[in-house]
């Protein structure tokens, strides 16, 4: 039993022999998966009220651990989005009380992006779910396979990144 890539690359070879689609095995597979996890996210984040992007913004304060918060520019490299969906995302997020911008205590000339006491309590009380759900996504690969997978993600990352 297959699945819709299985579908794509059967096509492929009954229309266009001469073309080698065995990248698609792969990469078709992660952009569909990408596209699926990224409904799953968005189907848990609706009750809370809260975008991907806006999650990643309390889940990044969160790990970053501490109430110093980060300056933009740490934010930014731990992000790895562009400086104007960051501005956005905390506008947002500012909007909705659950992250802070605050004058660093040091230096005038820095704002620090902080989570609030109600930004804190939400991440802290949807990380478990969020996770919980990831791991049953899991679910089908052992313990081994998650690794070699991961391990081949890594691989692909560093090359695109």
């Amino acid at each position: 039993m297959g699945d819709a890539v299985d579908l794509v690359l059967a096509q492929w070879r009954a229309e266009r022999p001469d073309v080698d689609a065995s990248p698609l095995a792969v990469l078709g597979r992660v952009l569909r998966l990408a596209r699926l996890l990224d409904r799953d996210l968005r189907e848990f984040l609706a009750p809370f009220d809260l975008e991907p992007g806006e999650f990643d913004v309390l889940a990044t304060l969160r790990r970053a651990g501490g109430h110093r918060g980060m300056t933009s520019g740490a934010f930014l490299d731990a992000a790895l989005v562009t400086a104007g969906a960051i501005t956005n995302r905390i506008d947002r997020m500012v909007a909705k009380g659950l992250v802070a911008r605050v004058p660093d205590a040091t230096d005038r000339r820095v704002v620090r992006i902080t989570l609030t006491e109600r930004g804190r309590t939400m991440v802290d009380g949807m990380l478990g779910d969020h996770l919980a759900r990831y791991t049953r996504l899991l679910d089908p690969l052992d313990t081994r396979t998650r690794q070699v997978v991961a391990d081949a993600l890594r691989s692909l990352l560093q090359r695109c990144e």
